[in-house]
């Protein structure tokens, strides 16, 4: 590693912490140890503190990272984290089982506190077995170059490098690859690359064992065997295939890795220089690298890491409150340095574990699928330490044991926490009691192995290792001394066979407890915001995704079912990116069509310097040239930007060619000065009159609602304002059986589902043997999909498929590529003429469940009768787990109706029109 030479951080300055020792305190102007209910650690079962333990932990960390030769890689990772807080980069709390060590936590690399969370060292570090420690750090994926340039420039280009991959030819592209060297056409490949065994977990089965018998994906070949001995051109591309598989197909870069050098890289390896920018990369994969002695460090991209900080900005700036997610008042730098107004997340907060045994979790950090959404709910999450377990448990091993659900089940006592082995009960209960006597950690196994059978720390990771390989006389071995071990300590033999057998197999998926508590502190943070400030967590999560409109319509309708209104962007309100206003969340421009940075920023300045736009007329008097690009302007135009102004989109759009084509010679003159030569012919009213030829007149004539929407949608990719569907909700539900939406979010790949929703888009296409299909975009209120009839249904249903029109339809499902897709086998046409579709959105009312008594619903009744119109109404009861929703049996007058549902129900139950 480095050498603590120049090149080294100032180690003299590093800010250290934890209770119990002056070197820990050293440089800091007030103690953070580890017993703070945030981020600093919160009281945990799994856990102790005490200053004794503080200082034997550190000296024991010490005694393995001095003599091992580590010290300098500690204070290089240091001098790192402490860069990106100097300069407000996010840096993650701590990932793998470097956040098991107490070091690491003291010199602000991690910051969890393994003590509290019974995280160990040696999972990290083993003097038993010597592997250089390896430190990955997740900083926000906007800014993961900069902290790369910050490593290269202050180490030197001579001793930083990127790191090469090599791309390998796998199974189905040897196999398509060799039929087109052989003269094969396509088709030949592609019927054979078909009939392979399906990938699993992303890896596809290696050519050889579809032959070996003894390979774990042999019975899963018969087809392609079959093939393979029944016809001589399939034999012949699979037989040069096998040659070809494993070679190398070409280079890119490491995603994450950076390696450094305390020698000049190319005096040990190959480098060698991108054409593009002059990056270094090495000319060996990582694993050569570190096996020369090199070290590579990982510095990876997380987006939520920047949604984090995104919304605490939001909520500065809109709540004027300071958030932190962990306690900066160490005096080590960066902002807000110890204010004491800062608010640190706590990590004992209510509503937070609310929305968390709601469910509520769409958008939050690991916690957002449908499966993990079910676990929650069972769960009930009451602590830290739950949410660990579901990230740790929320897994393909764990699940097929079972284990999620008896977790889940016990931690609400629905099921008896039972001992492996009524005879361990009460020693296991310091390990396994936290965890319901369930073993969901790596880390649980060494501490058995310590506690019951007497091995070292050290030992009891070479145990978890050995069981993991499963490497029959490693194991013998370890039997041996696993039973003498809780032999000698009075343990009977079926005692010890019974906690071995549970072990053994259940170390083959054991999660690493040091890796799913840092991540879960990531989770937590995100629930934090989403249950505290929806709002602007919601903001920085639409930003986060993008030109992403599947996500974001998923986004835009979960901030609606948690009573978020989404506001269309605004050429007065709106910034680049999505903001919180109040309780509501405004479009950005950004998320407008053909509107580019030029154009937000110029429309922006001209806001700062002569104050909002009173018409559009004004609005092109007061911007500048950048702002005046025409195919901008008709997009901000029918995305509903200047429906403030008074103007109708149709009349806009009719003028604003002209009225730019008039004004563009006035601006152009002014830059070169020209307007000078008339300076003094008018006085400041002149000035500030909108410029000659903006005398025009707009109509007020608004196209029909559907095309007004289509424009819309066609500029934000999606439905704001209003929907097509608003009113059809009972019709569309009746001819479904879940939402498009809430089919996105369950997870599920497979199996028939039933939907409902508008037709948006028909491509009609033919099969290279003349026959006709189409591939259908189906749009319902919050989210669409791609709906897929081939030939023989769609001479069915071609009749049917118009756009516009409001459909349900039966199919099933398929991932294909990372994309959900519907293949219809039936289709209905909907009659929604009698739900008034699309004239009217419906108001929306929120009550608790604790307010729904008689008399509040019959004076919810007395309102909406005495406000009678032409809107629908929607009322959100929100329960303790769940929100429902009912469509009433009224239509109101939503201007005079929203004060008297106010002043009776309070502000909180008007949601308005969403």
């Amino acid at each position: 590693s480095p050498s603590a030479s120049s090149r080294t951080p100032r180690s003299s300055t590093m800010s250290m912490r934890c209770p119990g020792s002056r070197m820990f305190r050293r440089g800091t102007r007030r103690s953070r140890g580890c017993g703070r209910r945030s981020a600093r650690g919160s009281p945990s079962a799994t856990g102790t503190r005490s200053p004794r333990t503080s200082l034997e932990r550190f000296e024991t960390e010490m005694a393995v990272i001095g003599p091992m030769g580590f010290s300098s890689y500690f204070l290089v990772v240091a001098d790192i984290c402490r860069y990106a807080r100097d300069n407000g980069i996010p840096l993650g709390p701590g990932r793998g089982s470097a956040t098991g060590s107490l070091v690491a936590y003291a010199t602000r690399i991690t910051e969890l506190c393994p003590l509290e969370h019974g995280l160990l060292f040696e999972r990290f570090l083993n003097p038993e077995r010597i592997n250089p420690p390896d430190v990955d750090l997740d900083f926000d994926d906007r800014q993961r170059d900069r902290m790369v340039r910050y490593v290269i420039d202050k180490y030197g280009d001579e001793y930083t490098a990127l790191v090469n991959t090599f791309g390998k030819i796998k199974a189905k592209n040897a196999i398509k690859d060799s039929a087109r060297i052989l003269g094969y056409p396509y088709a030949h490949g592609e019927r054979i690359t078909k009939a392979l065994p399906p990938d699993q977990n992303g890896k596809s089965a290696p050519l050889d064992a579809l032959f070996d018998a003894s390979h774990a994906r042999y019975p899963e070949a018969g087809e392609i065997r079959q093939m393979y001995g029944s016809e001589p051109d399939v034999a012949r591309v699979i037989d040069t295939a096998r040659g070809v598989e494993g070679l190398t197909r070409g280079t890119g870069v490491h995603a994450a890795a950076v390696i450094l050098s305390k020698t000049r890289l190319t005096d040990r390896i190959p480098l060698h220089l991108r054409a593009s920018d002059g990056a270094r990369i090495t000319g060996f994969d990582y694993p050569s690298c570190e096996a020369m002695g090199l070290v590579k460090m990982d510095f990876l991209g997380l987006r939520n890491l920047g949604v984090i900080d995104q919304a605490i900005e939001n909520v500065r700036e809109n709540r004027g409150v300071r958030l932190a997610t962990v306690d900066p008042g160490d005096g080590a730098g960066g902002d807000p340095g110890g204010d004491p107004g800062t608010v640190v997340i706590p990590l004992d907060d209510a509503r937070t574990y609310r929305l968390l045994a709601e469910a509520n979790t769409l958008g939050v950090f690991q916690l957002d699928g449908g499966g993990m959404r079910a676990l929650l709910k069972l769960m009930a999450p009451t602590r830290f330490e739950d949410i660990a377990a579901a990230n740790a448990l929320y897994r393909p091993g764990p699940m097929a044991a079972n284990a999620h659900t008896n977790y889940a089940l016990r931690q609400n006592g629905k099921q008896a926490a039972t001992p492996i082995h009524p005879e361990l009960r009460e020693a296991l209960e310091p390990i396994l009691g936290p965890t319901h006597h369930l073993l969901v950690y790596q880390e649980q196994i060494m501490a058995v192995a310590r506690q019951l059978a007497g091995y070292t720390l050290g030992g009891a990771d070479m145990l978890r290792r050995a069981m993991g390989k499963k490497k029959p006389e490693v194991l013998a071995a370890e039997w041996e001394k696993f039973h003498g071990g809780m032999t000698a300590n009075g343990y009977s033999d079926e005692a010890v066979r019974a906690l071995w057998d549970v072990m053994l197999p259940f170390s083959g998926y054991a999660f690493n407890k040091s890796h799913t508590a840092g991540y879960g502190l990531v989770s937590y943070w995100t629930a934090y915001l989403k249950a505290n400030y929806p709002a602007e967590y919601m903001a920085a999560l639409l930003t986060s995704v993008g030109d992403d409109k599947d996500k974001a319509a998923l986004y835009l309708a979960d901030a609606r079912a948690n009573g978020v209104r989404v506001l269309p962007p605004d050429i007065n309100e709106s910034v680049a990116e999505f903001t919180a206003v109040g309780d509501d969340v405004r479009f950005g421009l950004r998320s407008v069509r053909n509107v580019g940075d030029g154009v937000i920023e110029a429309v922006i300045d001209a806001r700062r310097r002569g104050g909002r736009f009173t018409s559009f007329s004004d609005f092109l008097h007061k911007a500048g040239l950048p702002a005046l690009n025409k195919r901008a302007v008709e997009s901000l135009i029918k995305a509903g930007a200047f429906d403030s102004l008074g103007h109708s989109r149709k009349g806009l759009t009719a003028v604003h060619e002209a009225a730019v084509d008039a004004v563009i010679p006035v601006k152009k003159a002014a830059s070169f000065g020209q307007d000078d030569l008339f300076a003094g012919l008018g006085g400041a009213e002149a000035d500030a009159a909108p410029a000659f030829g903006l005398d025009f007149a707009v109509a007020e004539e608004e196209w029909p609602r559907r095309q007004l929407l289509a424009t819309e949608r066609e500029m934000l990719g999606l439905y704001v304002s209003a929907h097509p569907l608003d009113g059809a909700e009972r019709i569309l539900a009746a001819a479904r059986d879940c939402s498009v939406a809430e089919l996105l979010a369950s997870g599920r790949t497979s199996g028939e589902v039933r939907l409902s929703g508008l037709i948006t888009g028909v491509q009609r296409k033919v099969t290279k043997q003349g026959n006709a299909w189409a591939v259908v975009q189906l749009t319902d209120r919050d989210a669409g999909i791609e709906v897929l009839f081939f030939p023989a249904v769609y001479q069915l249903v071609q009749h049917a498929l118009t756009e516009d029109d409001v459909v349900s339809v039966r199919g099933r499902i398929e991932d294909r590529d990372g994309t959900l897709n519907l293949f219809g086998r039936e289709l209905a046409v909907l009659d929604v003429a009698s739900a008034d579709q699309g004239s009217r959105p419906p108001v929306h009312l929120a009550l608790p469940a604790h307010r729904i008594t008689r008399q509040s619903v019959s004076e919810l009744k007395r309102i909406l009768a005495d406000h009678p119109g032409d809107t629908p109404v929607q009322l959100r009861v929100r329960g303790s787990r769940t929100t429902t929703v009912y469509a009433l049996d009224t239509t109101v007058n939503p201007t005079t109706v929203a004060s008297d549902v106010k002043g009776t129900f309070g502000a909180d139950a008007w949601l308005g029109l969403t």
